[in-house]
């Protein structure tokens, strides 16, 4: 299947899940977001960095360079982008949680690598499949019941195993500590919002504001 323009192999770094809350109004009080970060100490540090771009700068390099398939309201026109990493939990309950909304929105789910060795050959499974959702459904199944994800493909193809590396060099480019990472213009407002984590559904919805 074609990569599509949306929105690698990292070395692998050790890993820790922690809590991240992004100051956004509208999320002051849903309780602490779930992510998984590149820290490697226990101190509580912000989910992006100060050089990070400015949100409304953030969705546009990302839509101009970042590659990763898409689901939902196809013909809606406002994408909204999640890098996320295919070893993290946390980016399986956010694709979870956001299939109620597939109705209203469009998600353009972009695979980057950095927790582990899996990362990227299963990123690259996962744009390579011939239904890239139905393959990331069972891959973030087996993910959150800890069996480590879809089995790693034989092969990769090149311009494949380089579109996850330009995924990854774009996610540290933004300056971004953790994913899943979302970058939205707010249907309402018109504002773009970004957030670091995962959310449940309602409090999803009401950052992307849809009814």
């Amino acid at each position: 299947m074609p990569v599509k323009n949306a929105t690698s192999s990292a070395s692998s770094l050790p890993q820790r899940h922690r809590l991240h809350l992004l100051a956004l109004p509208m999320l002051l009080g849903v309780g602490a977001l779930a992510a998984c970060g590149k820290q490697e100490d226990g101190a509580a540090k912000p989910a992006e960095k100060s050089g990070a771009l400015a949100p409304a700068q953030a969705y546009d390099k990302i839509a101009a360079e970042g590659k990763g398939f898409t689901v939902g309201a196809l013909m809606a026109a406002n994408p909204v982008y999640v890098l996320f990493d295919p070893q993290c939990p946390h980016c399986g309950h956010l694709w979870q949680n956001s299939q109620a909304l597939l109705p209203k929105v469009k998600f353009v789910w972009i695979p980057v690598s950095f927790i582990n060795g899996k990362s990227a050959p299963q990123g690259a499974a996962i744009l390579s499949a011939s239904n890239p959702a139905e393959f990331m459904a069972a891959h973030e199944t087996s993910i959150l019941a800890g069996t480590g994800g879809t089995p790693l493909p034989s092969t990769v193809a090149p311009e494949v195993e380089a579109t996850i590396k330009a995924n990854t060099e774009l996610f540290n480019k933004l300056a971004v500590e953790s994913v899943p990472y979302v970058v939205a213009k707010n249907i309402k407002t018109g504002q773009v919002v970004t957030n670091a984590g995962a959310m449940e559904t309602a409090a999803l919805a009401e950052f992307l504001g849809v009814n």
